[in-house]
């Protein structure tokens, strides 16, 4: 392969690095443009974003998973919530599942639209700096 250097600056520094090395120029040459290509993430695209790819995937694989518990488990908990209070005979009655399943649908609705806003509900914030465990349960 031949490549061919207009820039003098270029030349005059593969040639010093040539001299230093007690190597051929075409050798000094290789190693420069080995050495810029190792440093540079442009060099080697295809690696790099097949790399990348295969972490995004695994990452999202991962966490859709999780997501998918956390899920299940706050529909659970929202239901058994909704459920027993105050715990009586109506709970069995129809109408009264389908008003919890209609809240239910409104708390991930909410929910959901708060994150897709990126806003949090303040409300419910923590009482004068106390820990979130203690904070207002109203």
């Amino acid at each position: 392969m031949q490549v061919y250097i207009n820039d003098p600056k270029v030349v005059s520094s593969l040639n010093r690095e040539a001299r230093a090395g007690r190597i051929a120029l075409s050798q000094a040459a290789g190693q420069a443009i080995v050495r810029g290509l190792i440093k540079s993430p442009k060099a080697d695209p295809e690696d790099r974003l097949l790399n990348l790819e295969r972490s995004l995937r695994d990452h999202m694989r991962s966490t859709g998973r999780d997501m998918q518990i956390v899920q299940e488990l706050l529909i659970e908990v929202a239901k058994a919530f909704f459920l027993r209070l105050p715990d009586i005979v109506a709970d069995e009655d129809p109408t009264v599942q389908a008003a919890v399943d209609r809240r239910i649908e409104r708390l991930l609705d909410a929910t959901a639209a708060r994150i897709v806003s990126g806003r949090r509900d303040d409300r419910h914030a923590a009482v004068a700096g106390e820990p979130p465990s203690f904070a207002a349960a109203n």
